[in-house]
């Protein structure tokens, strides 16, 4: 309970220092004052539909062509793994990335995004003689991904995103793979 209301705050945070700075929307090419936005919060409704994790992020834009991202994933699955047979995920996770957006479309470009993740918590599935094993699922995750982002309207956006990491636990190597690959739509709202 602390962790979750530890990672609210700091998104919190993050959207009331987002007010603090006039900068420029990722495609549009103006200022805030002159129509641009420079935050978006975004939801990755793929995963919450099909696994029912929440994936919600927040994204400043820092200039023309690039802005920092973070995102909350709760109830964060490895991969597209589900919780069949008895299998649980109990992991939540924070990921910073910064996107670098490529193009001069007027209603969306493709971006590019170094990434790198903390995931905590546990897995748990039955084992040998009705036992549950767990796994520990704490790791550094490090990766990169693209995607593609469409602004139909003044103030949403959405598109298509895709990225493969890397953890550095032996732990979750040991039970899962070393590679992880992570995909979604994320629908989001400019301000």
């Amino acid at each position: 309970m602390k962790k979750s209301i530890f990672t609210l705050t700091l998104l919190l945070a993050l959207v009331g220092t987002g007010y603090a700075q006039d900068v420029i929307s990722s495609s549009s090419g103006s200022t805030p004052h002159q129509g641009g936005f420079s935050n978006e919060i975004h939801v990755n409704f793929v995963t919450l539909i099909w696994f029912g994790s929440l994936e919600v992020g927040y994204e400043r834009y820092l200039g023309d062509d690039y802005s920092l991202e973070f995102k909350g994933l709760i109830n964060d699955r490895f991969g597209f793994n589900n919780e069949k047979n008895g299998k649980k995920y109990k992991t939540n996770s924070l990921q910073a990335s910064m996107n670098f957006y490529f193009g001069d479309g007027s209603k969306g470009r493709f971006y590019v995004f170094p990434l790198a993740k903390i995931r905590f918590g546990d897995f748990e599935e039955p084992g040998d003689n009705s036992d549950i094993v767990t796994t520990d699922m704490t790791a550094f995750i490090l990766g990169a991904g693209a995607g593609y982002k469409w602004e139909l309207s003044k103030n949403f956006a959405f598109g298509p995103f895709a990225s493969v990491s890397r953890n550095f636990s032996e732990d979750v190597s040991d039970r899962f793979s070393s590679v992880e690959l992570n995909a979604g739509f994320n629908l989001g709202y400019r301000f």
